[in-house]
């Protein structure tokens, strides 16, 4: 099956053996090498295609992006179609990585802007969260320890992301490892970039509160990590995971599994609204999750079964206890109030 990528095409469907489509001529292998096969997405900059290398016996998968906006205006077109060119020069970097898709080509056909690059066969996190339902703690955790050293592979090329979210990350079926995708809106810091402050981009519900002002730095990529965790802990949608008359975020009352205070923390963290409290690295992350899993840890159960425990041993009887020697938490009838209040 081939695919026209002509967006005016009536009937985009033909078959492998056609050179031009057959409804409207126009061609069908982009670049001489690279044939659309299906449509995978749309969106307001243009639309996603899964292909085969032509040139490659194997016909190897691979994914065409096209620029293709929709209602923007022609100044907003200018300034998409630049970000969409230097998407393509970030994939030309930061492909190097591993657990990056690689760039395979950056084209212009027929008018329109072309990108392709690796395909990763897997799912994102938003259809794993929809098939498998709400992640554990040890999920989360893999999640961390295997996507920060990407993120900050990424920072160290001077580029903040800027929308991280459950759909920008894919686990691949073949070796269960997580890839970072989608740099259409990422940001070099210090090059010649068309966003100026205020110049708002990112997703709606994952984006820090000076990236909603256009003032988007490395640690706003880790608030983005922290919604993201959040969100597939719940399986609750960010917005109602945060209350705006109190001005805090209340995800620990839609828990679906109980996690350590310990990674609580760390999520909190990665949620600091002010950004000087913030984590600033991956590193530092890292760090504290590699200290946190040698230390004893005290389960934050859901609300409901915190208040069920509660009535059942009496307020009365609670006490906390601290071995100063070791710095490690006993759980045995003690509760963190912090929890509680929350």
């Amino acid at each position: 099956m081939s695919y026209c990528l002509n967006p005016d095409c009536q009937n985009p469907h033909n078959t492998n053996e056609v050179v031009y489509c057959l409804s409207c001529g126009s061609k069908l292998v982009l670049g001489q090498r690279y044939r659309a096969i299906q449509p995978i997405a749309q969106g307001g900059f243009g639309r996603t295609f899964l292909a085969v290398d032509e040139y490659k016996p194997s016909k190897a998968l691979c994914v065409i992006k096209q620029f293709f906006p929709v209602d923007l205006g022609t100044k907003n077109t200018q300034k998409a179609s630049e970000l969409f060119r230097q998407e393509a020069v970030r994939l030309d970097e930061l492909g190097k990585h591993s657990q990056i898709p690689e760039l395979l080509a950056y084209f212009t056909q027929d008018k329109y802007q072309y990108l392709v690059q690796e395909f990763i066969d897997g799912q994102n996190l938003a259809q794993e969260l929809a098939e498998s339902g709400a992640f554990t703690e040890d999920k989360i955790r893999q999640l961390l320890n295997d996507l920060l050293p990407v993120l900050e592979f990424v920072h160290d090329q001077q580029v903040i992301h800027r929308d991280i979210k459950p759909e920008n990350i894919i686990r691949c079926r073949t070796n269960n490892q997580l890839f970072l995708v989608d740099f259409g809106a990422s940001k070099l810091v210090g090059g010649n970039v068309i966003t100026r402050k205020g110049t708002i981009i990112g997703s709606p519900g994952y984006t820090s509160p000076e990236q909603y002002i256009g003032e988007a730095t490395f640690a706003s990529d880790f608030y983005s990590l922290g919604v993201t965790c959040i969100h597939l802990l719940t399986q609750v949608d960010p917005f109602d995971l945060f209350d705006s008359r109190e001005n805090r975020w209340i995800w620990r009352n839609h828990l679906l599994n109980p996690i350590s205070h310990q990674l609580s923390e760390v999520l909190d963290r990665l949620l600091e609204p002010v950004i000087s409290q913030r984590y600033q690295s991956g590193v530092a992350v890292l760090g504290d999750l590699e200290e946190q899993a040698t230390s004893i840890t005290v389960l934050s159960p859901v609300r409901p079964v915190v208040f069920a425990w509660l009535e059942e041993n009496q307020l009365s009887q609670i006490q906390w206890q601290e071995n100063s020697t070791q710095g490690v938490e006993q759980s045995t009838d003690r509760i963190d109030w912090r929890d509680i209040e929350r």
